[in-house]
């Protein structure tokens, strides 16, 4: 029972690149199994402020002007079950490696179905003689997801867990060149689902690896990427110019100022408890300032494309406190585990660090942990954090 517990703990977190109703199912039989094979569950010491947030946001809920709307995200503090069934149930550094492989995986899987659905875009632009910078921007792919966003936050994740796993606790011989391949195709499949804010956490999260691999190389990565620019067609050079230089309202550049100048507007205006969980959209119209013009541009406006003001807006500061206070206090025992780590621990610690500054970064950008699947499988490599170190190496206190 505790090995079937250990697989679908795993496999609920691995689940997230294929399907989130099916990884949420996997969650619950996991639960049940876990606590009935160990007869209770440990959790990560990060009970106080994790308690605050989720307080916080049902204080948020009932205060809110439709307290209904926001039961979606009542229902999405089920996923932070994953917390302590992972903890609960995974038992060793192996097992946690093990699962970061398999999300490797199941993420090249995704890319590789991701690179037919270019092609077949790709063609389809040809077919209609449109220029495909315009015909793609709208229609990018997503691999097994149902947005380019959720793709490319889950392809970022799934590179710095198998980068570290190779870093410094890699598989030997030909394996080595199967996960370089995995790593070429994922890379690849994000480059091309065009997410800038994406690609900048991808390499955000990059260079701290290289820089605890191999810090010297760090002088080299400036070069590599003039080279790699200009060697890039020229539609992913368009996407990069298209950072300081947008293609008018095709980019959603103007888009995110509007959403981000409104959430300042609504935490001015409710700084404690915000306007609501799900109400940020709902009372968008409300807040938009009186110099913005109108029509506005193009582009989806039921949250605020930046987690920091999405959770302030919505919920209050106090509660974006809270939430930083959670990733905060992981990242510190993450650190602080590495000075005694075994090799095989530290690839698993550099792999959850790499992927809280990736999350950090491209959450500037968009509000990545309002999609389950990225906050499930965000949630999941936490955990892996307060996992045993198989080589009996003492790790941080659980609660």
């Amino acid at each position: 029972m505790k090995q079937t517990a250990l697989f679908l703990a795993c496999a609920c977190v691995v689940l997230t690149f294929v399907s989130i109703a099916g990884c949420e199912l996997l969650l619950g039989a996991a639960f049940l199994l876990t606590l009935y094979a160990w007869r209770k569950l440990d959790f990560p010491p990060i009970r106080l402020p994790l308690a605050l947030f989720v307080g916080g946001t049902l204080i948020s809920l009932a205060f809110s002007t439709h307290p209904a709307a926001g039961f979606p995200q009542v229902k999405k503090l089920y996923l932070l079950l994953v917390l302590a069934v992972v903890v609960t149930a995974v038992r060793s550094t192996k097992h946690v490696r093990t699962m970061y492989l398999w999300c490797a995986a199941a993420a090249t899987c995704s890319a590789f179905w991701s690179l037919i659905q270019f092609w077949r875009k790709l063609h389809a632009a040809h077919q209609l003689h449109q220029p495909f910078y315009t015909y793609y921007i709208g229609a990018r792919i997503t691999g097994f997801m149902s947005h380019w966003m959720t793709f490319g936050g889950q392809m970022s994740i799934a590179l710095m867990l198998l980068i570290a796993v190779l870093m410094f606790a890699g598989p030997p011989g030909k394996w080595r060149w199967v996960a370089w391949a995995a790593i070429g195709l994922m890379s690849a499949a994000l480059v091309l689902a065009f997410t800038r804010g994406m690609w900048f956490a991808a390499v955000a999260g990059f260079l701290y690896l290289l820089a605890c691999w191999r810090p010297k190389f760090l002088f080299a990565v400036p070069v590599v990427a003039a080279v790699a620019f200009f060697a890039a067609p020229h539609a992913i050079q368009e996407r990069i110019e298209s950072v300081y230089q947008p293609h008018g309202t095709v980019d959603s550049n103007q888009h995110r100022v509007v959403t981000w100048r409104t959430g300042v507007e609504m935490i001015k205006a409710h700084p404690l408890l915000g306007v609501g969980p799900e109400h940020v959209g709902r009372e968008f119209e409300q807040y938009i300032p009186a110099d913005i013009p109108r029509p506005l541009p193009v582009g989806w406006y039921g949250h605020l494309h930046n987690i920091y003001l999405q959770y302030a807006a919505e919920r209050g500061i106090p509660v974006l406190c809270f939430m930083l206070w959670v990733i905060g206090k992981v990242l510190r025992d993450a650190i602080a585990g590495l000075r005694s780590a075994s090799p095989a621990r530290k690839a698993v610690l550099h792999g959850a660090i790499a992927t809280v500054i990736a999350v950090l970064v491209g959450g500037c950008f968009e509000f990545n942990l309002g999609d389950s699947e990225v906050l499930m499988l965000f949630l999941g490599i936490l955990a892996c954090v307060y996992v045993r170190d198989s080589d009996g190496v003492r790790q941080p206190e659980r609660a």
